[in-house]
């Protein structure tokens, strides 16, 4: 053992240790101590929370939470790909596997935890795997190429997780789970229908209540399928156990140390062992002193800060910790907090359920009206806030708090409403004291700045946008002007800039920056932000102010952002997808000819959209010309999917087809998306025509929807069918053709005038002042005199629209820009490249990772490789 430096030995090095490293250093330790670090891992600490996000092009190094200048600066021992192989109490020693032996003062174990896997038959197989690290996905990735089919062991976050990185591979995925739902410990049975309606929607096959009996395989010893405990047997030829976890206690094991019944490190309430007060355990791999084994990173992080604590004399316990919890699950909000499956004697539960719309929300209340906890599935936008509120009374009825906007009174509950008590980031246990001493001793003006005093909302981010309110909330108590302006180029919001460009016919960016930017601004380029948002509101205006109607004309062009760039989405490998127009989702089989014999020639992509459009992927970028100039030629004109206006009007078949429809849908649809088509707005812009009360089209799910009655139109607005979803608010009723159109001008003018930036109808709903009242006095009974105006720029709009992809691929100027080399124009970009699938092709991913030109054997963007 050391006799000069005392020496701080870890094992481990996940995110729980790269914490205690942190908290070390805060505390002084590292300058007082020599801390050796031993990894087992061929690369230091990752975000393990966020592995899925590799399958979405995060890299491995996006991924790191360790930056070598801090274990550098810090003299900190770091050895990776060397794992602990046997300690020593006795002589205080650790051997590693590269024969290293290091003396310890102190040595503190944060092993983690290993994949559990069901010890069933042939659970080794070639093509098994579990999903734990990052080397793990690397393995499961390359097998996935020559897979068609998965399926995941395990229905829980991780399972779920997994689940959506096989559909991303392009394998039909299957889950299954032993338990009667998904997620069985973090949602109830409600919860769970809710979800499994959403995830089997999105066409992932969910097999509950069974188990997995046997890995079945072939003759080469590799899976072929898996026989479940219902006598079933599911095809398959990849397997991902994600059946939980288990603390990774074996080294604590060999050397003595007392672990529980059913693993952990037996830990006090300083995380010290109970067998050798010298030894400290941490994570996954400890039994903390409330008996609870913790596999989430917040009680690691707090048992890592608790042992760095004790190390520094200060008192500090771990007595145990919240297992709240907010996830994105294939794109699904999920959380659950305190109390949520109803425990305690007496409670009652508010429910509010919509298995339509994926929605489940469930409040546990004490008798006393204490709120205990709750569950939210598809809508978790209220997380943080109840949350906080959490074993106290809130200042309203339970019942306004699930309620969703739209439907009934919701309240919506500001930073002012919750106690200084209230946990605001449960990832590193900050409290809303704390976020408000750091804005008030601190002197931090940002949600940067208090993220870097706080470490809130550095880990999950799920309450970044509480932090936000807070941080403005008290810099506003301060007397302190808060900046509301767009970026660092303007002060002013984008409704300000909207009302400059309007008032005083600016039709150039530049000369906005010029006389209305910030005073260091002027004379520059702008930023990421400004630009196109700008632009966008150049382009809501070109008619009304003299601007150039073609987003590609002159200055306008350099505004875009990428998709508009090139009036094209780009994808995941470089290459484009192409969307024509199908107002209304109606297309004349010649036209459907049109589509498949262009995506045939040029080895497209083509699938069916939501939207009731069909989308081709997979053009080069020189390709869109000539691609567009053969759709244009036909008729089609561009979809406008890259761009923020409007997308689609989907509509049922309505009253033409349909014994239950009462107008005719389909002709209102069509009506409405070549009135609107093209109009640029805040963010983009869906709507759909149902005709009848049963509502096919799913109008009160879009920005702006029409359901039809017997005397005619009722009009819904600021609904939202995406990541938060939100039902349509009713804003007139049995309109005539001509008041249904007048009011959605109106309503959209006044929308694209007063949106914030990249905000869509629903979220500009909830956040004007008066909410849906304001919007039907301003729209429907002109309250603030504006509706000659709002109907004026509309008809200026329709009156000058012209299709942007018509215009460009008959303007030499504009072609000049689809290369992908500006030095090179006939090369094409040699790393879009595909493999084939389906009948169909997908793209190359591995190839594109490592930046390689393709094989003879891969398709570069045409059926003729």
């Amino acid at each position: 053992m050391s006799t000069d430096t005392p020496t701080i030995v870890l094992i481990g090095h996940g995110m729980v240790g790269q914490r205690f490293l942190e908290a070390l250093a805060e505390r002084g330790l590292t300058a007082t101590h020599r801390v050796v670090v031993l990894c087992e891992e061929p690369r230091p600490a990752y975000d393990r929370v966020q592995l899925t996000s590799y399958f979405s092009g995060r890299t491995p190094g996006d991924l790191s939470l360790t930056d070598p200048a801090f274990i550098e600066a810090h003299g900190i021992d770091l050895r990776v790909g060397d794992p602990a192989l046997a300690v020593d109490r006795e002589a205080r020693r650790v051997t590693a596997r590269s024969g290293l032996v290091v003396d310890y003062d102190v040595l503190v174990l944060a092993t983690g935890s290993y994949p559990f896997v069901p010890p069933v038959t042939n659970k080794d197989a070639e093509g098994c795997f579990v999903y734990r690290t990052i080397e793990d996905l690397l393995a499961i990735e390359e097998y996935a190429k020559n897979s068609t089919t998965g399926a995941v062991v395990g229905g829980g976050l991780l399972g779920l997780e997994a689940a959506g990185a096989l559909k991303g591979l392009g394998l039909t995925s299957h889950i299954v789970e032993f338990a009667p739902r998904l997620m069985p410990v973090q949602v109830d049975e409600g919860g769970g229908a809710a979800l499994l309606r959403t995830i089997e929607e999105m066409g992932l096959s969910v097999h509950t209540g069974v188990g997995t009996q046997e890995i079945v395989v072939g003759e080469d010893g590799a899976v072929t399928g898996m026989r479940l405990s219902d006598g079933s047997e599911l095809a398959t030829d990849l397997v991902v156990f994600s059946a939980g976890v288990r603390p990774r206690d074996q080294l604590a094991r060999d050397c003595g140390l007392d672990v529980g019944e059913r693993g952990g490190i037996t830990v006090d309430e300083q995380c010290r062992t109970v067998t050798d007060p010298r030894v400290f355990a941490i994570g996954e791999c400890a039994l903390a002193a409330d008996g609870r084994v913790y596999g989430l990173v917040a009680p690691g992080y707090e048992q890592a800060e608790t042992v760095a604590a004790t190390l520094a004399a200060d008192e500090s316990a771990f007595t145990g910790a919240d297992l709240s919890t907010k996830l994105k699950l294939l794109g699904v909000d999920v959380a659950s907090f305190g109390d949520a499956h109803g425990t305690a004697e007496d409670c009652l539960d508010v429910v509010y359920s919509d298995s339509r719309a994926g929605l489940y929300k469930k409040l546990v209340i004490g008798r006393d009206g204490t709120l205990l906890g709750g569950i939210l599935v598809g809508d978790a936008e209220a997380y943080g806030t109840l949350k906080a509120f959490t074993g106290s009374v809130p200042p309203v009825s339970p019942e306004s708090l699930v309620l969703p906007a739209g439907a009934g009174a919701p309240v919506q509950l500001g930073p002012s409403a919750l106690p200084d008590d209230a946990i605001i980031c449960s990832c590193n246990n900050v409290r809303k004291g704390t976020i408000r001493e750091a804005v008030t001793e601190h002197r931090c003006t940002t949600v940067p700045e208090v993220k870097k005093c706080t470490k809130a909302g550095t880990t999950c981010g799920s309450c970044v946008k509480v932090l936000g309110q807070l941080v403005n909330a008290e810099l506003e108590a301060s007397g302190v002007e808060v900046d509301k302006g767009l970026c660092a180029c303007f002060s002013q919001t984008r409704e300000e800039l909207y009302e400059i460009v309007l008032a005083l016919r600016v039709t150039s960016f530049r000369d906005l920056l010029d006389r209305h930017g910030r005073e260091g601004a002027r004379g520059g380029d702008g930023c990421e932000v400004c630009k196109p948002a700008v632009g966008s509101i150049i382009a809501s205006l070109a008619p009304t102010i003299g601007a150039s109607t073609h987003v590609l004309d002159g200055e306008q062009a350099a505004l875009q952002d990428t998709n508009d760039h090139f009036l094209a989405n780009l994808q995941k490998n470089g290459s484009y997808s192409v969307v024509p127009r199908i107002p209304g989702g109606e297309i004349a089989p010649e036209k459907l000819i049109v589509i498949g014999e262009i995506a045939r020639d040029f080895g497209l992509y083509t699938k069916i959209t939501g939207g009731q459009r069909i989308d081709m992927f997979g053009a080069r970028v020189e390709q869109l010309p000539l691609i567009w100039a053969r759709l244009v030629d036909a008729g089609f004109e561009s979809g406008h999917a890259y761009g923020k206006s409007l997308r689609t009007v989907k509509s049922c078949v309505g009253q033409t087809w349909c014994r239950y429809g009462v107008q005719d849908s389909v002709r209102m649809a069509i009506d409405l998306e070549l009135r609107y088509r093209g109009l640029r707005s805040p963010h983009k812009l869906k709507s759909a025509v149902s005709g009848c009360q049963r509502e096919c089209a799913e109008a009160q799910s879009k920005d702006f929807g029409v359901i039809a009655t017997a005397n005619g139109w009722n009009l819904y607005v600021g609904g939202n069918g995406g990541a938060t979803p939100r039902h349509a608010d009713l804003l007139a009723q049995d309109l005539s053709d001509a008041e249904l159109v007048r009011l959605i001008d109106r309503f959209l003018m006044f929308y694209i005038r007063t949106a914030d930036r990249l905000e869509r109808t629903s979220v500009w709903l909830d956040r004007i002042p008066g909410g849906l009242d304001h919007v039907r006095d301003v729209v429907v009974h002109d309250s603030l005199g504006i509706c000659d105006e709002l109907e004026a720029l509309m008809a200026a709009h329709v009156a000058h629209y012209r299709d942007e992809w018509a215009e460009t691929i008959n303007d030499p100027g504009k072609l000049a820009r689809f290369v992908s080399f500006v030095n090179a124009p006939d090369t094409p970009d040699p790393v879009v490249a595909f493999v084939p699938e389906r009948d169909q092709m997908k793209p190359d991913l591995p190839l594109l990772s490592i930046g390689l030109r393709p094989a003879d054997d891969v398709l570069e963007g045409t059926a003729t490789r």
